[in-house]
């Protein structure tokens, strides 16, 4: 029997509402939750593929602990495993303080599972030194918040943008990172003809393809946009004088600043027209509601809190904030980074948005705890964390749901942190990521589908999450590990730590949560899990008595500041923390592909995922690849003084020459380095403490490995692809360059590309033969020329491809892993795989996927066509357009021209 329960997806920060279509234990369907008023419906290519990401191959299903680094695991029981977890936290605490532990968890957490760890750190410990990765999206939207506006809190709905005049994006490209969030701008343009779009992006982005007017600025110059838009705003007399006077105060200061940012000025740092940054402020200042998303782009930078308030600054001059259409709007990273903000989650935080340094907040934390005090003492944020484990400061560190050996900058320092740790945690749903290897100890959570609690999106909309199916194995709920642990921990520690952590349930810790909030500005006491079911997902502030939650904040001009005014605070442009110069003269930026998400743990075991994208690639303008004397596929060692990765390069349009892109989500489950990470800038803004993931100053070199080798492996099904897929990435470190990964429609397929200074001998290949299991002869084609060096094989099976392995000469790669996972190539045409330089057989073309979230090509839809099917039979039988909806012009486009040459022919 099928049931239906209500989720969220767990991706990025949209939090768009799903509902998973269960079969007993298993999650056999998702679709997007038509009643979910953050989505409607729509979901993403990922979300839509989430139901695909539970094959439990790489799950970690029971405690295992590790007695020696670098050797194996042993399982062991759930007591064992925090009896010891406990005895080795308590003995530490008890020789060095209660400051040589720490933990390091997720925004991907549900909120009731956060509140549990601070209060964990905080209350039972006490230590401060409990961050999250949050640290490395949102904590310099929190600060530039707070120095600003008062508090952490985006002001805007999503109804706002299908409100607004005039959409500012800075440092941001939803239409890849939050693309539901991009089809509410499509939305608003679409109503709304005369709406300006203006995009600021050092690279013309998929988001700039739709704006009047792209700003490509120099990495790092935001500061300096924003000032020379507000001095233009200033002289045209377009400020807002009254809403100044009445509810700012410290503009004059910022004023005189900017004086100096003439446009002229300005262009000169940024790398702009002077004639654009006129009209993006007179566009800003004079077509009513104005709007600015942003993410990032401004967040990942050393000096990312001044340019959250910079921009902000804009909306305060003119008054366009509280207002429909209009306000600062800060997009989340994660799914519930903003409900970690809510209860503390940062080390300089605590529950509900409290100050750790005001000694009030502190307080009110430990009467609402029940203990004497919260210590005062800074904890340690990210990078600092993992400096301190690196130096032997900090000895033991408990990770949960997130991969640090992954996902920090500069990689190097990261892992030899965790390897000099005394003693490492890690719980986590997925046993194969990078953080895994340096675990003592190793602990099974539950993960999507099989959690529950309340998760908070970026407009302050708060969901109740359910539970579909039980947990593998003995997986268990992050916050029924965090409180068992702390029962045991408090024991020999001499705390009853069964008063402090009483829950039973997942409902008790959010009714405490929810009473921390009594008052605060982010108040929730009109919640409970009874009324989120009963009228859906609700926005903050919803106090007690309250019937609906408040979509727009600030709409009276009084912000939660001392005199009840908004501060401008006086910001002025800085230099990167990198700066591109003779050594390193390329600034590599980095970005989110569409179709992965993070360390891809999860959306990298499911291969049509990878459809589009299925290696990492350098992005480089046409200029410096002459310089260099490259061309689109050489391979190249991008390097600076904290690491280097070697990757395949391309020439891509949207880069200024100076500029080079790689996407941040490819680690070292998927290449033999950690990517883009290392060489990623660990400089930290001094007031968010994020530090500059965005930009790197680096050097590009073409890279000399002649001998090119590739293997496509066809597989039954996603289980025996992903276990190809976990072997084959044990051996990646076999070669200089190399690279694994799926790809798939019909049949998933494993794809490993590699390259030597020297050709293969016998005994290599037949070790790469063996690890793809078509060492034998049966079925088997083979071509040699060893005056070219090349070797080739061809194995099939039932009349079917199963396998390629190329070595000297890879260019059939392409348009094999095609025809393989269509299976397109019958026994006649099986000799093609082999054939010199790589040409396809006639009959086997190119396809383009149209639909993504459902995966369906322009083939499928003209071979519908051809039998009569009009756009609403598509969407019925493809499923086509019924997602997210970017497909749909493009599907109406195919119809539309489709039908006149039907009409020609008869």
């Amino acid at each position: 029997m099928k049931t239906e329960v209500k989720s969220t997806c767990c991706y990025c920060g949209v939090g768009c509402g799903v509902l998973i279509q269960a079969e007993g234990e298993r999650i056999v369907g998702v679709r997007g939750d038509p009643e979910h008023p953050s989505n409607r419906g729509r979901l993403c290519t990922k979300g839509a593929t989430l139901n695909l990401t539970t094959d439990p191959s790489y799950r970690l299903h029971y405690p295992e602990r590790r007695s020696e680094r670098g050797q194996g695991t042993t399982r062991t029981s759930w007591g064992e495993a925090l009896d010891e977890a406990a005895e080795r936290f308590a003995a530490t605490i008890r020789q060095h303080g209660p400051d040589s532990v720490a933990f390091y968890i997720s925004g991907q957490l549900m909120t009731e599972d956060y509140y549990v760890f601070n209060k964990l750190a905080k209350g039972l410990i006490g230590t401060n030194n409990i961050d999250t990765n949050s640290r490395l999206c949102m904590s310099s939207a929190v600060a530039g918040y707070k120095q600003t506006l008062g508090v952490d809190a985006p002001p805007c709905s999503y109804e706002d943008i299908l409100l607004a005049n005039v959409i500012f994006i800075a440092g941001a490209n939803p239409a890849v990172a939050h693309p539901i969030i991009f089809r509410y701008i499509e939305d608003a343009r679409a109503a709304n003809p005369d709406l300006k779009i203006i995009v600021a992006d050092p690279r013309r982005s998929e988001s700039a393809e739709i704006a009047d007017l792209h700003l490509p600025i120099k990495p790092g110059t935001d500061i300096a946009l924003f000032n020379g838009m507000l001095h233009v705003l200033i002289g045209d007399h377009l400020v807002d004088d009254e809403f100044i006077s009445s509810h700012t105060t410290g503009f004059a200061e910022q004023a005189e600043i900017v004086e100096r940012y003439t446009p002229e000025a300005v262009a000169e740092v940024c790398g702009v027209p002077a004639q654009d940054i006129v009209q993006a402020a007179r566009w800003f200042g004079q077509n009513g509601a104005a709007l600015s998303i942003y993410c990032q782009g401004l967040n990942q930078s050393a000096h990312g809190t001044h340019n959250n308030a910079a921009i902000i600054h804009l909306h305060l001059a003119t008054g366009q904030i509280g207002k429909p259409g209009a306000g600062p709007f800060s997009l989340t990273g994660q799914p519930n980074a903003m409900g970690g903000r809510e209860v503390g989650g940062l080390s300089n935080l605590l529950s509900a948005h409290r100050d750790l340094a005001n000694p009030q907040h502190r307080s009110e934390v430990a009467s609402l705890w029940g203990v004497q005090s919260v210590p005062d003492k800074p904890g340690k944020s990210a990078i600092d964390l993992f400096s301190a484990l690196k130096s032997g400061e900090v000895k033991a560190v408990w990770i949960a749901c997130t991969n640090p050996a992954q996902s920090l900058p500069n990689q190097a320092a990261v892992r030899e942190a965790l390897q000099a740790a005394e003693y490492v945690v890690l719980q986590e749903a997925y046993a194969n990521t990078d953080t895994a290897a340096y675990a003592d100890l190793l602990l099974p959570a539950t993960g999507w589908g099989e959690k529950h609690g309340t998760v908070t999106n970026s407009e302050r909309r708060i969901t109740h999450v359910n539970s579909a199916v039980p947990a593998p194995g003995e997986a268990r709920h992050d916050w029924e590990i965090a409180v068992d642990f702390a029962r045991r921990l408090g024991a020999r520690l001499g705390v009853d730590a069964s008063r402090l952590f009483p829950y039973a349930d997942a409902e008790t810790i959010f009714n405490e949560h929810r009473e921390s909030t009594r008052g605060r500005d982010l108040d929730i006491t009109g919640l409970s899990y009874k009324r989120l079911d009963a009228d859906g997902p609700q926005q903050w502030p919803y106090p007690q008595g309250a019937t609906y939650g408040k979509g727009r904040l600030y709409e009276d001009g009084v912000f939660p500041t001392g005199d009840g005014k908004a501060r401008f605070v006086p910001v002025r442009h800085l230099a990167t923390a990198d700066i591109p110069d003779a050594e390193y003269p390329i600034s590599l930026l980095s970005g989110r592909m569409r179709d992965q998400w993070h360390g891809m743990s999860r959306t990298g075991t499911v291969p049509r995922l990878f459809n589009l994208e299925d290696e990492p690639v350098l992005a480089m303008h046409p200029c410096d690849m002459r310089h260099r004397g490259l061309s689109s596929g050489d391979l190249v060692r991008v390097a600076n003084n904290r690491g280097e990765s070697i990757v395949r390069v391309e020439e891509r349009p949207g880069l200024k020459k100076g500029r080079a892109w790689m996407p941040m989500h490819w680690g070292s489950q998927f290449m033999n380095t950690p990517g883009v990470n290392a060489v990623a800038c660990d400089a930290t803004d001094p007031y968010s403490k994020q530090p500059e993931l965005k930009h790197a100053a680096v050097q590009i070199e073409k890279i000399d490995l002649p001998y090119p080798l590739a293997v496509v492996r066809r597989c039954a099904n996603q289980s025996e692809a992903l276990a190809l897929l976990q072997a084959t990435r044990h051996a990646l470190a076999r070669y200089p360059y190399a690279t694994v990964g799926l790809y798939g429609r019909k049949s998933p397929l494993v794809v490993l590309r590699a390259a030597t200074a020297e050709a293969l001998d016998d005994t290599a290949i037949g070790a790469l033969d063996t690890l793809f299991g078509i060492d034998g002869s049966d079925g088997a084609i083979v071509y040699v020329d060893s005056k070219r060096r090349v070797a080739k094989k061809a194995v099939a099976e039932g009349g079917r491809l199963l396998a390629v392995r190329l070595c000297g000469e890879t260019q059939a790669v392409t348009w094999l892993r095609q025809a393989m996972a269509e299976d397109e190539l019958d026994a006649s045409l099986i000799r093609f795989a082999l054939a010199p330089l790589g040409k396809p057989p006639v009959g086997v073309a190119p396809r383009n996927i149209i639909c993504k979230c459902a995966d369906v090509t322009d083939v499928q839809i003209r071979q519908e066509m051809a039998d009569g099917a009009d756009m609403p039979k598509l969407q019925e039988k493809l499923r086509c357009g019924t997602f997210c909806g970017s497909c749909v012009p493009e599907i109406r486009r195919m119809v539309a021209e489709y039908a006149p040459t039907e009409a020609a022919a008869a």
